[in-house]
């Protein structure tokens, strides 16, 4: 094990909360539940805050093209505009979408210098979705690509894993990495379900390939049904791997309570989840890890589901939350799927 690195870091910045459209699931309050649970809990007060600064278009176009960046650049200042059905912009969703990604670009080059150890980004609009000439799922600019991208970058730093929590597949992130052998991209999401993409033997192309690994989980899939899918191929496969960073894209629209989707991942699901992805870090990587958040609608999982991760990051025992365990029911049989997803990684 190599040195681990002190320090636990937060971003944040109140120009998140400027993106909004009244009564789109994605809204201000999903982080303000969040700031207001890490700060009554006392958490908050634990971590350094990194400040967030713009991405700049320089950053911006590692991984989008100049058409996209243009296209939510027009929205700057004006009524609020519908790019799909899913995806708006208001006044100032640019400003927002550019502060976010440059809020996961500040703590991404803090991890790498050795400033903090491990932080996490409270950033809005969310960004795993945003593929690199589409706007879409809620998503403007893909924050956690954009920081992946420029890590890359940087002297020494040629392998960057990517581990996608969100319930729904980061088609975005999928295919800006696709043939790209430098990132280990790893998703769990509910299949099939929005966006489509996410089937198991879509496993990277060209120089790329065998270093996309999806599994993709039927309605009704809980914490038992998650454990597996980490410690049987996640965990091997990042090992395997051995980045030298590791990125979580935290969605926490898996919660039970969500009402965007049909998972029933608990609070404590995911804090047994981020404790393995922070035993993978210390491990393999000096504890260098990057969280950013993505889905999540359900104002009191997200707060709770929050507050698990940050508080493995913190090395504090699991918080019992108010919505418990879930509805207790067995979940789907994966194991047909683990082994098809083992054999074709060999893992």
């Amino acid at each position: 094990m190599r040195r681990i690195m002190p320090g636990v870091a937060y971003v944040y910045d109140p120009l998140y909360l400027e993106h909004e459209l009244p009564g789109h699931p994605e809204r201000p309050d999903r982080l303000s539940a969040i700031m207001s649970h890490l700060e009554d809990s006392g958490l908050l007060g634990q971590m350094r805050q990194v400040e967030a600064r713009d991405a700049s278009t320089h950053e911006l176009r590692f991984v989008h093209t100049e058409s996209l960046i243009e296209e939510v650049a027009a929205t700057a200042g004006g009524d609020r505009h519908r790019f799909d059905a899913d995806t708006y912009g208001s006044a100032r969703s640019y400003e927002a979408a550019r502060r976010a990604a440059g809020g996961t670009l500040a703590a991404t080059v803090a991890v790498l210098r050795g400033d903090i150890g491990s932080t996490f980004c409270f950033v809005r609009p969310p960004g795993h979705h945003a593929t690199p000439d589409r706007v879409m799922g809620f998503c403007l600019f893909n924050n956690v690509a954009v920081a992946a991208a420029r890590a890359l970058e940087e002297p020494g730093i040629d392998r960057v894993a990517i581990i996608d929590l969100d319930v729904h597949h980061g088609n975005g992130t999928q295919d800006i990495f696709y043939d790209d052998p430098r990132v280990l991209y790893f998703s769990t999401h509910q299949f099939p379900h929005y966006p489509g993409t996410g089937h198991w033997t879509e496993i990277g192309s060209g120089e790329g390939e065998g270093y996309t690994i999806n599994v993709p989980l039927p309605a009704g899939s809980g914490d038992d049904t998650y454990r597996p899918c980490y410690n049987e191929i996640c965990a091997p496969a990042v090992r395997r791997f051995r980045p030298q960073l590791i990125f979580v894209s935290a969605g926490f629209d898996a919660h039970f309570a969500d009402p965007l989707a049909s998972i029933l991942l608990s609070a404590r699901g995911y804090y047994e989840i981020a404790s393995l992805i922070r035993g993978l870090a210390d491990d393999l990587c000096e504890g260098r890890l990057v969280y950013a958040l993505e889905g999540g609608y359900d104002l009191t999982a997200i707060a709770w589901s929050a507050r698990a991760c940050v508080d493995t990051l913190l090395g504090n025992a699991f918080a019992e939350d108010p919505l418990g365990g879930g509805p207790g029911v067995r979940g789907p049989d994966i194991e047909p799927l683990l082994a098809e997803v083992k054999r074709l990684h060999g893992l």
